[in-house]
């Protein structure tokens, strides 16, 4: 069984080196930006950093960064830096032998077979005043609710082409999203979301000018329910 989920996450890197839009990157500067100031603690672990794209963010905000990835060929896109450690591993399989202030799970609960188990296990390595980032797509993102009346999908949380090609299991809601976060027993001290995004990546890249990218992400903050991604911040308490 792990065998198979090993061999499916290095299969997924290609979409990361091969497939990945310049606005992808971009949403995930803008993720990061939005729980910059929520961060505490000198020492941050992030699983699922992918190539690193906002590995290269943390880097300057911790005394030292751990990173975890089950692709061993996306963790060696990522530069090794005197304050980084990093580790290739499932995220079952991993046994930190520290605790940590700060933990980022970003786009990573949408990808694996049980998000609560796994939500349980990494309670487990945050320190007991620590914090917790989750981050997923939305459902009730305006595109997807779009895509709902224009008949492209049945209902807003059906996987859609670009979900399967990234190995997403399933298309959280805020409702359950924070559904499946309560059931792990951790409290979600705060949500919010990230981007209003009434098109696809592609069409915003192609199309938007600076003014016009910059003010719907202003405005992702305005509507976060209808936002193109949530997040929560979560504690042990």
């Amino acid at each position: 069984m792990k065998n198979n989920e090993s061999k499916r996450v290095e299969s997924l890197s290609k979409w990361y080196l091969e497939e990945q839009l310049d606005f992808d990157k971009r949403l995930i500067r803008y993720r990061y930006e939005t729980i910059k100031p929520k961060f505490i603690g000198k020492h941050c672990l992030e699983l699922g950093p992918a190539e690193g794209e906002m590995t290269q963010f943390l880097i300057n905000d911790f005394e030292k960064l751990t990173v975890v990835e089950g692709s061993h060929e996306l963790l060696e896109k990522i530069q090794d830096m005197p304050n980084l450690i990093k580790v290739h591993s499932l995220f079952e399989d991993y046994e930190p032998d520290k605790l940590f202030d700060t933990i980022i799970l970003e786009h990573v609960l949408e990808h694996v077979d049980n998000p609560v188990d796994l939500l349980k296990l990494v309670k487990r390595w945050l320190n007991p005043e620590g914090r917790l980032f989750l981050g997923v797509p939305n459902a009730n993102s305006i595109h997807r609710l779009a895509a709902v009346k224009m008949e492209l999908l049945s209902e807003p949380s059906q996987l859609n082409s670009r979900d399967i090609a990234l190995g997403h299991r399933r298309v959280y809601t805020p409702a359950t999203f924070i559904k499946d976060v309560e059931k792990s027993g951790l409290t979600v001290d705060e949500w919010g979301g990230v981007y209003f995004k009434p098109l696809s990546n592609a069409q915003i890249q192609d199309n938007w000018s600076e003014e016009m990218i910059e003010g719907f992400f202003k405005l992702g903050q305005d509507f976060p329910e209808f936002a193109a991604e949530i997040f929560v911040v979560c504690s042990n308490n």
